[in-house]
């Protein structure tokens, strides 16, 4: 294997192997978010979510310390609900080195272009943030977080990798409805 292979399949790795947090969010354009204040916790919703007992309350309490820091107060008589929910799926992805023997680097000149494949497999989860008017019990704004699943054994990676999840979701709450 000569040094551009080599080097190919450690930048792949690498690459592969930083764990981002892409998140989305959608809202309901009608809603004034002014208009709420206090939140409380869904349970019918959270019960269903399929993750331990331990990382629904992780869950939790930093989707309540990231609401307080936003002003809202959790309540009895809410205005907002907030349920979550939880997905988990296999991410594959195929890389294609394409450098071959047509540009020198193959040291058998005109070798096989598709021989330079690299496929990796990552489990991947997602954490649905669901705030629904306890009134109307519709739903007002979803956020999303897709990234990787942290199943090691230290407890303190996986609360602060829970803590920026749910932190990068509530960033874009409430929508800045005003450039719209």
């Amino acid at each position: 294997m000569n040094l551009l292979k080599i080097s190919s399949v450690i930048f792949l790795l690498v690459l592969t192997s930083c764990n981002t947090i892409r998140v989305v969010s959608d809202y309901d354009k009608a809603t004034n978010f002014d208009n709420y204040s206090s939140f409380a916790f869904y349970k019918p919703g959270i019960d269903k979510a399929k993750i331990s007992d331990l990382d629904k309350k992780r869950i939790l309490r930093a989707i309540q310390s990231n609401l307080i820091a936003k002003g809202m107060n959790k309540n009895r008589n809410p205005d907002i609900l907030v349920s979550i929910f939880t997905k988990e799926s296999q991410r594959v992805d195929i890389y294609q080195n394409n450098f071959g023997g047509a540009w020198g680097w193959n040291p058998y000149w005109g070798g096989n272009f598709n021989n330079n494949r690299m496929i990796t497999s990552n489990i991947e989860g997602s954490l649905f943030i669901d705030l629904i008017d306890a009134k109307t019990n519709e739903l007002l704004w979803q956020g999303v977080s897709h990234s990787g699943i942290y199943k090691g054994n230290d407890i303190e990676k996986r609360e602060e990798k829970i803590n920026l999840i749910v932190s990068k979701i509530l960033e874009q709450y409430p929508p800045d409805t005003t450039n719209k």
